[in-house]
């Protein structure tokens, strides 16, 4: 990630004394972020987001009085800018966390369960990367993704028989993936998906995108079938792959070493679905930082399967579907607002391919 000559000036909101040191000496350490300015309180929060204009905010989740959802709903109302939330690793947290990233925070990190100091030193580095992510963040995105009017599906035929389409999307996925899943019609080919996620966060994500939809989304146990109208999304700590099991298409799950930085990796599921399925697939990558993905599109296009890529202007971080689209790999390059009907033109107008 490139490093910027200027510091990323960071405002720091915690009502807890530990917490806003352990973030302030994080932050301050690390170079080309300054934290200009630290509030206990959602009330001074907002009047230091007026004052000092900070380029990205980390604001607690959990704060009595005016809490980070409130702070936050301000903050995309009156002067959208990047905000990473600070949110506890409960059932509890993970739903707050969801409905932020819906309001527009862009990430958010997990606060450790325990004060060792292996726990302790993890989350300074996911602070950092974090604070850096969302200042790379489409500014024009915030608090936008719920606005944007996404078009619905034709009606249409669907191939569905031995077909598989795999997503790959990190920074800014829970509240892209809220926008578009729901408008998936039924009868939808199976979908595998990783979004970075921590392994608390991602059962409860699934349990809220089935939810909204029509789909079966769930998390992916080890042995699941791939079958029509169902979602198998990746465990946070464990890669998916795509494998057969004589007749059956399934996914494996292992908590082998990150690929690509990475586990779950969107290169190790794209890659296993190249393998199992050649032409017979469609890969999409959408929003998020870094290039996981990028080797796992040529693998898949290598195989003979489409690639698409969400495009820069609706993205919420452009990285991921950049490095995809900058293999020369990608199909297609498609707005989010025309996703859910790209996918369905592209898997009604095609002929399954035979199986190898």
């Amino acid at each position: 990630m490139a490093h910027h000559s200027k510091p990323i000036r960071t405002l720091v909101v915690d009502d807890s004394v530990f917490m806003r040191t352990i973030l302030k000496s994080a932050l301050t350490q690390s170079d080309n972020i300054e934290v200009v300015g630290t509030a206990q309180n959602g009330q001074e929060a907002l009047k230091k987001i007026a004052q000092l204009k900070p380029d990205v905010i980390t604001l607690d989740i959990e704060m009595p009085g005016l809490d980070g959802l409130a702070v936050l709903k301000r903050i995309m109302a009156d002067d959208p800018r990047p905000v990473v939330m600070v949110s506890t690793k409960t059932q509890e947290g993970a739903q707050l966390t969801f409905e932020a990233l819906e309001l527009g925070a862009v990430d958010y990190v997990a606060k450790p369960l325990a004060d060792r100091k292996a726990s302790l030193e993890r989350f300074r580095e996911k602070v950092v990367h974090a604070v850096r992510v969302a200042f790379e963040s489409n500014r024009s995105q915030l608090g936008q993704v719920h606005k944007g009017r996404i078009l619905p599906p034709r009606k249409a035929e669907i191939l569905t028989k031995d077909f598989v389409v795999a997503i790959g999307i990190s920074a800014g996925g829970p509240a892209t993936l809220h926008q578009f899943i729901p408008l998936l019609p039924k009868e939808f080919p199976p979908i595998v998906l990783t979004q970075h996620m921590p392994a608390e966060f991602t059962g409860p994500f699934a349990k809220r995108l089935d939810e909204a939809s029509d789909l079966n989304v769930k998390e992916a146990q080890d042995g699941d079938e791939l079958i029509k109208g169902r979602i198998l999304l990746a465990r946070g700590d464990r890669h998916l792959r795509v494998v057969r099991r004589g007749a059956r298409l399934t996914v494996a799950l292992d908590a082998g070493p990150k690929v690509a930085g990475f586990r779950p990796s969107v290169d190790a599921m794209f890659e296993s679905v190249a393998k199992t399925f050649g032409a017979n697939a469609l890969g999409l990558v959408m929003t998020g930082m870094g290039c996981d993905g990028a080797d796992g599109v040529r693998a898949m296009k290598k195989a003979g399967a489409r690639v698409l890529a969400q495009d820069q202007a609706s993205s919420i971080v452009y990285g991921m579907p950049k490095a995809a689209y900058q293999t020369g790999c990608v199909d297609e390059v498609v707005p989010l607002a025309a996703i859910p009907d790209t996918l369905v033109r592209l898997l009604s107008a095609r002929e399954p391919v035979s199986s190898r």
